[in-house]
């Protein structure tokens, strides 16, 4: 007696269905958005540097000045960190505070 082919053995050839498309995750689109977020951020702080800061004297407390720390931070960590070690920076930049060489972390 000859044995029937089950209609899922190897020999039998059925096509795989075509997943469905995947939504989109939102951290797909945070690439794509974070190099803007950090130029709209340093934006203001380059107006600052071009045309605020030349019509006063340079009195900083620290190395680098505080405007240019906040650029490398928000480079360096993102906008959200960035923004908030620039903060900080700034928050310490007063007559009892510290003063000298401070880099960003």
């Amino acid at each position: 007696m000859p044995q029937s082919k089950n209609q899922w053995s190897a020999s039998s050839h059925v096509s795989p269905r075509p997943s469905p498309p995947q939504p989109a995750k939102a951290n797909q689109q945070t690439p794509e958005i974070r190099p803007l977020i950090r130029r709209l951020l340093i934006l203001p702080i380059r107006f600052y540097q071009l045309c605020i800061s030349p019509m006063f004297p340079a009195a900083c407390r620290f190395t680098p000045t505080c405007s240019q720390y906040a650029v490398e931070a928000i480079t360096r960590h993102g906008p959200v960190r960035g923004l908030w070690l620039a903060i900080k920076r700034i928050g310490r930049c007063h007559p009892w505070g510290g003063s000298g060489y401070d880099p960003v972390p």
